[in-house]
């Protein structure tokens, strides 16, 4: 286990998938992340990457070949994924293309991920590196989860999240068999700007946003005011997720969607795909901040 702190937040994150499995503050103790409960869902903030979601029939083509890959990519199991660089607030970790990986993804690449500590905020950040001859083609997002409700005498319908401007999107649905994406959408926000926290509002999976003006949304208790906000200014995709009933919610940023139930499974035509030329690198972050008021 990996660890980082200062005088207001601690982290740590699990060797494998360079996993991000808790975030706490000094003070109090507070444990802001779930606990991966094995019984309900043994998670609790997988990197993902290069794909999002499911791909139709677990299968895409690139050059005419036939590749299978798991749902939301190979780093989030990944034991080969090591820690390259540390610093006082910072921990950087490092996958890089191998003999398995190409059977699977025939691209070489290095991804790494970042994690920085500054004062009451987390930054985590995703290096893509293209160490191949040609364009490469993946998403990358994150799939954190947060306890919620987040202290013992609270209801879950207590939550809201609430985003940072108004909003008219719509969640785009899955198909509960295959996770792919349908040709429907369905209305969810309360307010103007807000989503209830209910105990059956991922009955259908995940909420899916592709359109939203935001880029700033905050997990809000009715009574305490704010526990905390993530911005994600890159991505172009949001989902909101937990199981049925249980006692945390995921806010993921993504670059990147499950496959549509009619996608061409070429994954240079994938929707939200990304290009990335011979030798060049791309860089996207997101921010979890904590508010003062819960950290003692």
């Amino acid at each position: 286990m990996f660890e980082l702190s200062n005088s207001i937040l601690k982290i740590k994150v699990k060797p494998v998938g360079a996993e991000l499995c808790e975030i706490s503050s000094v003070k109090n103790n507070t444990q802001f992340m779930w606990d991966a409960n094995p019984d309900v869902w043994g998670s609790f903030a997988p990197n993902l990457f290069p794909i999002i979601g499911a791909l139709k029939d677990e299968t895409y083509f690139y050059n005419g070949i036939k590749y299978s890959m798991p749902k939301h990519g190979f780093v989030r199991h990944s034991e080969d994924i090591k820690l390259i660089k540390e610093t006082k607030n910072s921990l950087s970790f490092s996958l890089t293309y191998n003999e398995d990986l190409l059977k699977i993804y025939p691209f070489k690449f290095e991804y790494i991920i970042t994690y920085t500590l500054n004062n009451n905020t987390l930054n985590i950040n995703y290096t893509v590196k293209n160490k191949d001859n040609r364009t490469i083609y993946f998403s990358v997002g994150g799939h954190p989860a947060f306890k919620c409700p987040l202290y013992n005498e609270e209801n879950y319908t207590d939550y809201n999240l609430v985003f940072e401007t108004e909003e008219t999107s719509k969640t785009h649905l899955l198909n509960m068999q295959t996770g792919l994406v349908k040709n429907e959408t369905k209305p969810v926000f309360n307010t103007k700007n807000s989503i209830q926290l209910k105990p059956d509002l991922f009955k259908n999976d995940a909420l899916i946003f592709k359109d939203l003006k935001s880029r700033k949304v905050a997990l809000v208790n009715d009574l305490r005011g704010e526990i905390l906000n993530i911005t994600f200014k890159g991505f172009n995709y949001l989902g909101l997720w937990a199981k049925p009933n249980a006692s945390y919610v995921c806010i993921e940023p993504w670059l990147g969607i499950a496959d549509q139930e009619n996608a061409s499974q070429n994954i240079t035509e994938k929707e939200g795909i990304i290009k990335l030329p011979e030798n060049e690198t791309f860089s996207a972050n997101y921010s979890i901040q904590i508010h003062e008021h819960h950290l003692g």
